[in-house]
C-alpha cells in the first residue's frame, strides 16, 4: 500500500508549505528525508507527484488530483484517533436522550446537540420523543442516560435534575365550544372547567397525570400533545397547551384562550435535564447539560 498515515502527512506538509524544506521544519525532519519520502511514494505510485524542475518543487496535476483525499484521510484519522483517546476518559459509546413532544420545537437542545456534534463528531447519539411518564421511566431503566421533561411534583430519590429554561401552558378551547356560548362565557371559573371535557397528554401506560394541569372529571387522553391540538381545535375538549404549539391556531382563529374569572389561564412551568443516581454522567451527557444551562433563559416558541 502506498499512502499511509506518515507519508500523508509529509506529502500534505510538501504541499501547503510549499517545499521540502519548510515540510521538514514542520514535521521535525531533514529536507533530505522529505525528499527521499515523496520519491518513495512515487516509486510506490508510478507517478510524479512534484515538479522539481524548478527553485522549488510543484506539485502535478496528478498530486493536485489526490489533494482533496488525502486531505480527508488524514482528518478521518485523527478523529478516529480524538474519538479514541475520548472513550478512555469516559466519552459513552452513544447518548441517547428522551424529549417531550411538546419541547421538541424548542431550539436550546438542538443547539446542545449541534456543539456535541462538532465536539465529538464520532459519538452516535440518539433522540427519542416521549410523554412525560414514559420520558422518565426511560432514563429509569437505562434506555436513556437523558431526559428533558418538565418539573415534578415530588422527586424520585434516584433522579438528579438540573433546571434548564422555562415553558408556558395556556388553557385553550376552540371557538365553536358549547362553554363560549353561555352567558357568562366571559367569567369561566376552575369550578366550570371541572364538568367540561378536557384532553389532557399522558404517558402511554401511566395512570397518573399531572393533577396541576388534569383537573376536570371527563378526560381524553393522548401522549401526542399534536393530536391533543387537533381534538381541541374540533371541539371535542379544552386543554393546557405549550405556547408555541397554540400561537398559530391563536392567531388564525381556530382557538382562543379560556377567559378566566378566577385562575390564570398561563401556567408556567420550569423544564429540567433528569439522569439518575445510578448511573453517573458519561463526558457527553455532562457536556449536554451544561450546554442547556447558560442560566436559563425561557425556551423558544415553535416558529
Amino acid at each position: 500500500m502506498a499512502f499511509d498515515l506518515d507519508n500523508l502527512r509529509v506529502f500534505l506538509a510538501a504541499i501547503d508549505h510549499g517545499s521540502f524544506s519548510a515540510a521538514g521544519r514542520v514535521l521535525g525532519r531533514v529536507p533530505s528525508a522529505v525528499s527521499m519520502a515523496i520519491a518513495n511514494l512515487e516509486a510506490e505510485l508510478g507517478m510524479v507527484l512534484f515538479d522539481r524542475g524548478g527553485r522549488e518543487p510543484r506539485p502535478t496535476a496528478a498530486a493536485q488530483a489526490l489533494l482533496p483525499q488525502a486531505r480527508l484521510l488524514v482528518e478521518q484519522l485523527q478523529r478516529l484517533n480524538n474519538h479514541a483517546l475520548s472513550l478512555t476518559r469516559g466519552l459513552e459509546t452513544s447518548l441517547t436522550i428522551a424529549i417531550l413532544p411538546e419541547l421538541l420545537a424548542a431550539a436550546a437542545w438542538s443547539e446542545a446537540l449541534a456543539t456535541l456534534g462538532v465536539e465529538y463528531p464520532l459519538l452516535e447519539i440518539e433522540v427519542l420523543s416521549a410523554p412525560q411518564s414514559d420520558a422518565l421511566a426511560m432514563v429509569q431503566s437505562g434506555r436513556a442516560q437523558l431526559a428533558l421533561v418538565f418539573e415534578r411534583y415530588g422527586m424520585d430519590a434516584r433522579e438528579v435534575f438540573q433546571e434548564v429554561a422555562e415553558e408556558r401552558l395556556v388553557a385553550v378551547v376552540a371557538p365553536t365550544h358549547p362553554m363560549l356560548g353561555r352567558a357568562d362565557a366571559q367569567a369561566i371559573r376552575d369550578a366550570d372547567l371541572l364538568g367540561e371535557r378536557q384532553i389532557v397528554v399522558a404517558g402511554r401506560d401511566s395512570v397518573q397525570v399531572d393533577k396541576r394541569i388534569a383537573i376536570s372529571r371527563l378526560q381524553w387522553r393522548t401522549d401526542d400533545p399534536v393530536a391533543a391540538l387537533s381534538l381541541v381545535k374540533a371541539g371535542l375538549g379544552w386543554a393546557w397547551l405549550p405556547s408555541g404549539f397554540v400561537r398559530d391556531p391563536l392567531e388564525l382563529g381556530e382557538l382562543v384562550e379560556i377567559p378566566a374569572a378566577n385562575f390564570t389561564n398561563v401556567l408556567r412551568f420550569f423544564v429540567d435535564v433528569i439522569w439518575t443516581t445510578d448511573r453517573p454522567l458519561g463526558v457527553a451527557a455532562a457536556r449536554f447539560v451544561e450546554l442547556l444551562n447558560p442560566k436559563h433563559a425561557p425556551l423558544p416558541e415553535a416558529s
